[in-house]
């Protein structure tokens, strides 16, 4: 007689376990402490064994009669169901070692040695955000180009190009790892090229020095030898990373010294939205400065002529070809090199693109996303000071 479920719920403990046969080796075993479990009898080399199937009812009537059906198909072909479900297991097991994520933990630890703390930890921080939750899981030697594709065109997809790319570079990497190990036979995102699948950067004119080249460009602003609003401009600009007309139209209403903020006004923004820039111990001394010099009640950079209207766009562009950097640097420059390094250092890219005032706003969010993160902004805002101070520092030693 086949077991029904009605049967099965109705089967009570006893003091001694007793059998439910369902048929052709199907049992369910009631136990004296009333679990049900299912157990499946097969012959295989002229030798009885007996295979567990799980619990009921977690193991359904339906679902184990499957299974039994799979097992005797297995033994049809001459397999003992027993021992490939060892094999099975194992391969389960070697797949998780490979994993992905597995592969790639072990390529950061490899890849780290000689590399900047905090350009290490971003690194496993965007694998832990932007990959690990897509192909963590993944054998390594089962990844295919595709998979690579459309998990950058994930982050691609939220206006992340530069952290596309840089997801991929780091799948890369680690699959090359994977095949110099003997993980891997190959590495499938090597045939990917970021132009092939990502869209294209849009390109802009705006020079700008590397890192390398920072120090000797802030001693240079700082001995700045011309108009001293100039070079207050100059200092300000390498600090706070503004757009240069959001700087040079900047209103003494707007700063709130003992707060420690810049508040910009919707209509001054390029992206008609207020913005807040925090700020720094080292702006809030070069603003006090600025204020004794007295060379405006209004206007922090007023031109020239004094006429109420504020200084040039050029004159910040012009000074940097005084100080030698014709074509080699320009205001927007310092927002370029303030990005670049703060995601080298691990900040986060949302609190980066918010201070550069990138994000993208509708009508709904504009009123208050400016002011979103503002506490880890003003801790980013002043270690990006603290650290153009180290490298004036570096640079002095040297």
């Amino acid at each position: 007689m086949k077991l029904t479920d009605s049967i099965i719920k109705a089967a009570k403990p006893k003091v001694k376990r007793y059998n439910l046969p369902d048929g052709k080796g199907l049992t369910l075993w009631v136990q004296p402490d009333g679990q049900k479990a299912w157990r499946m009898r097969y012959y295989f080399n002229g030798k009885e064994n007996m295979l567990s199937l799980g619990f009921y009812p977690t193991v359904s009537l339906a679902a184990a009669r499957l299974e039994h059906t799979r097992f005797k198909q297995l033994l049809a072909q001459g397999i003992d169901p027993s021992e490939n479900r060892k094999e099975q297991k194992l391969q389960a097991a070697i797949a998780a070692d490979n994993s992905f994520e597995t592969v790639a933990r072990q390529w950061w630890d490899h890849w780290k040695y000689n590399k900047n703390e905090r350009h290490a930890s971003y690194t496993i921080r965007r694998m832990e955000a932007d990959i690990f939750p897509v192909i963590g899981a993944k054998p390594v030697n089962e990844i295919t180009a595709a998979q690579f594709i459309a998990m950058v065109r994930k982050v691609e997809s939220r206006g992340a190009l530069d952290i596309a790319k840089r997801v991929l570079t780091m799948c890369g990497q680690v699959m090359r790892y994977a095949v110099a190990h003997g993980l891997a036979e190959r590495n499938p995102a090597a045939d990917i090229k970021p132009s092939d699948v990502l869209k294209p950067a849009k390109k802009t004119n705006y020079a700008r020095l590397s890192e390398k080249e920072l120090p000797e460009l802030l001693r240079k602003i700082d001995e700045y030898d011309g108009q001293p609003l100039t070079r207050f401009a100059l200092q300000l600009m390498a600090l706070t990373f503004v757009r240069t007309s959001e700087l040079i139209g900047a209103r003494w209403e707007e700063i709130d010294l003992n707060k420690k903020e810049w508040r910009i006004t919707a209509e001054r923004m390029k992206m008609k939205t207020p913005h807040i820039v925090p700020l720094s111990d080292q702006v809030i001394a070069l603003l006090q400065e600025l204020k004794n010099l007295e060379a405006d009640e209004v206007l922090l950079f007023p031109s020239e002529k004094r006429d109420g209207k504020s200084m040039s766009n050029n004159t910040i562009l012009f000074a940097l070809y005084r100080l030698g950097y014709h074509s080699r640097m320009t205001g927007h420059g310092f927002r370029g090199i303030a990005s670049t390094i703060l995601h080298e250092k691990g900040f986060s890219h949302d609190h980066i693109e918010l201070q550069l005032a990138h994000s993208k706003r509708d009508a709904v969010s504009a009123s208050y996303n400016h002011a979103l993160y503002l506490e880890p902004r003003a801790k980013m805002m002043q270690q990006w000071a603290d650290f153009l101070d180290e490298l004036r520092t570096k640079n002095t030693a040297n």
